[in-house]
């Protein structure tokens, strides 16, 4: 475990654009002329107070340039809204795609930031006449609306997480025909995917994402790669990471560093045989 000092972000995350895309990723910048390899995702591909997160590791394994594309909360929308980030992922030797909950994206139930996915901006009209008694002004984040809608009625909750589910099938697949290079999905999360998604578990990361979901998308890419943090890996905690006394609590719930070189143990072979054809 390291700390810097109280009230500093403890890490550089070099933060640097991609073509002309507005948003902010962790550098430092890595030129897309060239191979290279896209990783997209939320906050565990960006790897807050990871000094080497997976992307890096890889890197470093493969001898190819990592382009980091996560950030926190990103959802499909914010992948799919951005044609300057689609064009640079366009160019790319290889691109994986950590996949992202259900909840972070535009529906027929309500409409998300077009960036910042995990932000409530409104509710649809069909929403607010399946919850009448909600009062949607309540709400300024996605998880703390699902949690209030699901203590209010479990039965409703159902139609609305299934709404979820087929628009996440639709959304992702629209974005992988939108990838033109070789794609490798993967599930980087406490739990191997399952068919349950209990609906009192909001907690859950990729929420409501299920394995026949992830496998309705196989055909459209070149793999899809599943690791679950070891005994080992979980016992780490905070170990290696890098942040403030601040910023303690926000860092014992990232996965660990030792969890990132899983994952990249994991994702090298099927990275190598791309880029090997």
């Amino acid at each position: 475990m390291s700390y810097d000092q109280p009230g500093r972000g403890g890490l550089d995350y070099f933060p640097c654009r991609y073509g002309r895309s507005k948003t902010l990723f962790r550098g430092p910048k890595r030129r897309t002329e060239g191979a290279f390899i896209a990783y997209l995702g939320g906050a565990e591909t960006y790897g807050r107070f990871i000094a080497h997160p997976y992307p890096a590791i890889l890197e470093e394994r493969l001898g190819v340039p990592a382009v980091n594309l996560g950030w926190a909360n990103a959802g499909v929308d914010a992948f799919l809204g951005d044609p300057d980030l689609l064009q640079v992922v366009g160019q790319a030797r290889a691109a994986v795609i950590r996949l992202p909950g259900a909840q972070n994206m535009s529906n027929r139930f309500y409409s998300v930031h077009p960036r910042r996915n995990d932000r409530f901006l409104q509710a649809s009209t069909l929403l607010q006449t399946v919850y009448r008694e909600v009062d949607f002004t309540e709400f300024h984040f996605t998880r703390h609306l699902l949690t209030a809608l699901r203590e209010c009625s479990s039965d409703r909750f159902v139609m609305l997480r299934e709404e979820l589910q087929a628009a996440w099938v639709a959304r992702m697949g629209q974005l992988l025909d939108r990838i033109p290079v070789p794609v490798l999905l993967l599930w980087f999360a406490d739990a191997a995917p399952s068919d349950v998604t209990p609906a009192e578990d909001l907690d859950a990361d990729p929420l409501f994402v299920t394995a026949g979901m992830i496998e309705a998308l196989r055909p459209r890419v070149n793999g899809v790669v599943t690791v679950v943090p070891s005994d080992d890996a979980r016992a780490e905690g905070t170990r290696g990471m890098v942040f403030s006394a601040l910023e303690a609590p926000a860092a014992a719930e990232q996965l660990s560093s030792a969890a990132h070189g899983e994952v990249a143990a994991a994702l090298a072979p099927a990275l190598k045989e791309i880029l090997e054809r």
